[in-house]
């Protein structure tokens, strides 16, 4: 009898690492896989599904105005009990670190049904950094018997903490999705002519500074350096900033009010997966406050300067494919400025390891939900940029 493994997940970061292991499990002839939404960004999650060709089997349909975080966790969980006594699923699985991951695993674990899971074992040590993120992750870790880590360091993290789940190096799905849409856009002239229709604005003879940026620690002074910074940076002749801006009226409001108009700064509409892979490969660097980012933007060659005081995933810094900057704008520009100038600094972050996987952590995890014996993820000591395999 197949088992019945539960994904649940609402946001749009979730969505996109979660699709190639629900593709990967629906490959697989002795899982079931069930896939509930709790649909709290229900376009932009959408994008994503479209893209993977996913369908889902339930949606709590949970998005409202300005809902709180304690109102997210508490309809999650509440919601959650009814679909889990209709499903009886063997196992629910939960990505990373939002309010309903951890509400997911809570309601998971309240049922007595087992929790796996992925991107297990990041942490900053610091609670409010990221706010809620770091305390959302240790209570899933806490719950969970399946521990799915990205790196050594990460399932590292685990073991100091004396959990009781079963960890395993996998590396990170968000690789694997990568490694996906580059061989589509690569391999498919219509489509990356269709890619490269929306963005007719880019001039190729300029640099391309692509921005996220969307923490809850940055919403106020925080984001308002951060455009500062951008507005200086983009006083340069030959610069160009694209930002796809978060539809979060904490972050819209103020990003716009800041540089609507602006010259040499481009705001755009959140891209669907595919639009923000193209505009990471035509990018000159990357600043951003985004997770993802940090693992994906390495893995096409790219400088990621992080604006945030600390990160969860110490192995780029210690790699050098990350730089953290914090939200102080004269650092920003600062930091922007040198990699701009000089060339042989940009091409140093390209020739660096990307530490985060190799495109196969669905399989992996797969395995390990069907009880099948795998090797586990490790970095081999030099690894290409997927813009040099294409």
């Amino acid at each position: 009898m197949k088992k019945k493994i539960m994904s649940v997940f609402g946001t749009r970061p979730e969505a996109i690492k979660m699709a190639p292991l629900i593709r990967a499990m629906q490959a697989d002839p002795e899982i079931e896989p069930i896939v509930c939404l709790s649909g709290q960004h229900r376009s932009m999650l959408d994008q994503v599904l479209t893209a993977f060709g996913i369908s889902a089997h339930f949606d709590l349909a949970l998005m409202t105005g300005n809902q709180t975080l304690n109102g997210v966790a508490s309809k999650v969980i509440a919601s959650l009990d009814h679909v889990i006594a209709q499903v009886r699923p063997d196992r629910i699985v939960v990505h990373g670190d939002t309010t309903t991951a951890s509400a997911a695993a809570i309601a998971a674990f309240n049922s007595r049904v087992p929790v796996a899971h992925v991107e297990a074992g990041l942490r900053t040590r610091d609670l409010q950094h990221p706010w809620p993120e770091e305390a959302n992750r240790r209570v899933v870790d806490v719950v969970a018997d399946l521990l799915f880590a990205p790196t050594r360091q990460s399932k590292s993290n685990l073991a100091a903490e004396t959990l009781a789940g079963k960890v395993y190096v996998t590396g990170n799905t968000v690789i694997d999705a990568l490694h996906s849409m580059v061989r589509r856009i690569e391999h498919n002239p219509p489509f990356c002519t269709s890619l490269d229709s929306r963005f007719r604005f880019i001039n190729p003879m300029k640099h391309l500074v692509l921005v996220t940026g969307h923490r809850r620690e940055n919403f106020g002074a925080g984001l308002a350096n951060v455009c500062a910074a951008l507005a200086d940076i983009a006083r340069r002749d030959d610069v160009q900033i694209v930002y796809p801006v978060h539809l979060n009226p904490n972050v819209l409001g103020p990003v716009r009010d800041a540089l609507n108009g602006v010259r040499n700064v481009h705001l755009i509409e959140p891209q669907d997966y595919a639009g923000f892979i193209r505009l990471l490969q035509c990018a000159t660097l990357v600043l951003t406050d985004s997770g993802g980012v940090q693992e994906e933007a390495p893995a096409l060659g790219k400088p990621v300067l992080v604006m945030r005081d600390t990160t969860e995933r110490p192995e780029a810094i210690e790699a050098g494919t990350v730089q953290l900057v914090g939200t102080r704008r004269d650092t920003i520009v600062g930091a922007v400025t040198y990699l701009l100038d000089d060339p042989d600094a940009r091409a140093a972050f390209a020739r660096r390891v990307n530490p985060y996987g190799d495109g196969r952590a669905s399989q992996r995890i797969v395995a390990a939900l069907a009880g099948r014996a795998f090797e586990e993820f490790a970095p081999p000591a030099d690894v290409a940029p997927l813009a040099a395999l294409a």
